[in-house]
C-alpha cells in the first residue's frame, strides 16, 4: 500500500511458521523484508515495552503509597493485544495468521476472524461488548450526576441563568 489507508506491516511468511525469523538468519535483507520479519521484531518489541510500561505503573503506584488498579486496569488491553499478536498465532500455527499492523490490515483480520470463528455469537463476546456499553453508560451517568451537584442554589433575588 502507498497510503494511510492500505499501508501495513505484513504478518510473517507461512513458511515461517512459528519460528524466530531474527534479521541474520535471512540470506539478505530483501528476503528478510519480504518474508515478513519486520512483523516479528515490530510485535515482540511492543509486547515487551506494554508489559515493561505496566511493572513501571505498579512501581510508581507501589512507591507512592497507592492502590495497584492503574495498572489491574491496563492489564486488560495487554491481555487483548497479546492474545491477538501471540496466542492466537501460536494456536493457529503460524504468525501469519497475526493481525497486520494497518487499518485495512486490521479490518481484514475482523473480516477473517469473523468468517472463521463466528466471534460475535460466542456468549463471552456478547457479554464483554456488554460489560464495555454498560460501563461507558455508568461512567456517562455518574458524570452527569456528579456534574448536575456543582451547581450552586440561587436565591430568590437571582437568576440561574445569569
Amino acid at each position: 500500500g502507498n497510503n494511510i489507508i492500505s499501508g501495513a506491516v505484513v504478518p510473517s511468511s507461512n513458511a515461517i511458521g512459528l519460528h524466530f525469523y531474527p534479521i541474520w538468519e535471512a540470506a539478505s535483507l530483501d528476503e528478510w523484508l519480504y518474508n515478513g520479519g519486520p512483523y516479528q521484531l515490530v510485535i515482540f518489541h511492543f509486547l515487551i515495552g506494554v508489559a515493561c510500561y505496566l511493572g513501571r505503573e505498579w512501581e510508581l503506584s507501589f512507591r507512592l503509597g497507592m492502590r495497584p488498579w492503574i495498572c489491574v486496569a491496563f492489564s486488560a488491553p495487554l491481555a487483548a493485544a497479546t492474545a491477538v499478536f501471540l496466542i492466537y498465532p501460536i494456536g493457529q500455527g503460524s504468525f501469519s495468521d497475526g493481525m497486520p499492523l494497518g487499518i485495512s490490515g486490521t479490518f481484514n483480520f475482523m473480516i477473517v476472524f469473523q468468517a472463521e470463528h463466528n466471534i460475535l455469537m460466542h456468549p463471552f463476546h456478547m457479554l464483554g461488548v456488554a460489560g464495555v456499553f454498560g460501563g461507558s453508560l455508568f461512567s456517562a451517568m455518574h458524570g452527569s450526576l456528579v456534574t448536575s451537584s456543582l451547581v450552586r442554589e440561587t436565591t430568590e433575588t437571582e437568576s440561574q441563568n445569569y
